[in-house]
């Protein structure tokens, strides 16, 4: 059964996004059919793969929106074999306020997702940094939830708030929505705090914590300025590296 996983975090610059666009990479590079969805109006996940998403007509709003747009006509093939994006486009950030008097407001990724699913193994939801509708969407669309927890002080601020709106949607929405876990992002070994982090995270996700831990490093960051993933960009780095683990610690999860 296909594998629908929302990267959320309502913290911005938690490394949400160059996770979602990493660990699809690698899943398809481990020879699984992989779709990216971005449901962030910021559309970096479509700048990660060199989309010039200012200038797509069609893009996943257009789709959640205006119902004669298809899911199938908005994919895009990437570089990468076995890869698809549903790209964002510049009318996403109005989708808060356009999806408020919809029918099914709440599931309408889900609807039109439903047209695809035989076609991957894995579905990649990138969500914008809020618990708005569009993160609701992502989150009542997926089997499960993964979310990554930047190696800082402040990084537990809201989590509460975000577990509270994940048990909501299981409750209301979609009762089979499981939480995969959390991964460590942004890690600096030279930062005590790091230790910290993961000792307080292990009170919101006993035995939930991914073992792969993301490290800081500017190779990451460059990437995506490149329009690469960090396997085309860096495939020798200690980023790449760290993400190939989670791709594989995600797939030994399917049995």
């Amino acid at each position: 059964m296909v594998r629908i996983i929302s990267v959320v975090n309502q913290k911005g610059g938690v490394g949400k996004t160059t996770t979602a666009v990493n660990l699809a990479a690698y899943l398809s590079a481990l020879d699984r059919r992989v779709l990216l969805i971005d449901l962030d109006p910021q559309a970096n996940a479509s700048s990660a793969f060199g989309i010039p998403h200012h200038d797509l007509e069609k893009g996943i709003y257009e789709v959640m929106i205006l119902d004669p747009v298809t899911m199938e006509e908005i994919l895009l093939e990437t570089k990468l074999p076995n890869l698809h994006v549903a790209p964002a486009t510049a009318n996403l950030a109005g989708a808060n306020i356009d999806l408020v008097n919809l029918e099914r407001r709440e599931f309408r990724l889900a609807d039109n997702l439903r047209r695809v699913l035989a076609n991957y193994d894995y579905v990649i939801i990138d969500n914008p940094p809020s618990l708005g509708l569009l993160t609701l969407n992502g989150l009542t669309a997926a089997t499960d939830v993964l979310i990554p927890v930047q190696c800082e002080y402040y990084a537990l601020e809201g989590l509460s708030q975000l577990l509270h709106t994940i048990n909501l949607v299981q409750n209301n929405l979609q009762p089979h929505l499981n939480i995969l876990g959390a991964v460590l992002t942004m890690y600096d070994p030279r930062n005590k705090l790091a230790d910290a982090v993961f000792k307080e995270l292990y009170q919101y996700f006993p035995r939930k914590i991914f073992r792969s831990v993301i490290p800081r490093t500017v190779r990451l960051a460059e990437a995506p300025s490149y329009g690469q993933t960090i396997l085309e960009y860096d495939p020798g780095g200690k980023g790449a590296r760290a993400y190939e683990k989670l791709a594989r610690e995600v797939i030994d999860l399917e049995v």
